[in-house]
């Protein structure tokens, strides 16, 4: 029996690309690609103590987690993209930039996973 992905749900994104088996390639192409920049991106933002330009990367990854139906992740960078407009909890940020690196590390190799037998 195939093992069900746990950290993405590729629903939405087979529903939106009407099921083009090529098109859900590519969108899971781009999100391997962008999302280690992301987190990069994060872990420097976060070092600089560049809060509003991490709301805004928490606002643009927010799209990429939730076309992979990585709601739990959406919501928490929501909560974050909050939290840096109002400079509130700001001890708790690097514990939203862990998780997100966590999580989607896993959902890209659960994709890689999908993204073999789609070939």
């Amino acid at each position: 029996m195939e093992k069900k992905p746990k950290h993405i749900k590729l629903e939405y994104l087979e529903s939106m690309t009407g099921g083009s088996t090529d098109i859900v390639k590519e969108m899971i192409d781009i999100f391997i690609t962008q999302i280690p920049e992301m987190v990069e991106e994060m872990h420097t933002l976060y070092r600089n103590k560049d809060w509003k330009a991490l709301g805004m990367l928490a606002h643009k990854a927010k799209s990429s987690v939730s076309i992979m139906g990585m709601d739990e992740v959406a919501e928490d960078l929501k909560k974050l993209e909050y939290l840096t407009k109002d400079l509130k909890e700001i001890e708790s940020y690097r514990d939203f930039i862990d998780k997100f690196e966590r999580e989607c590390s896993a959902a890209i190799t659960e994709l890689k996973e999908i993204t073999a037998k789609l070939k």
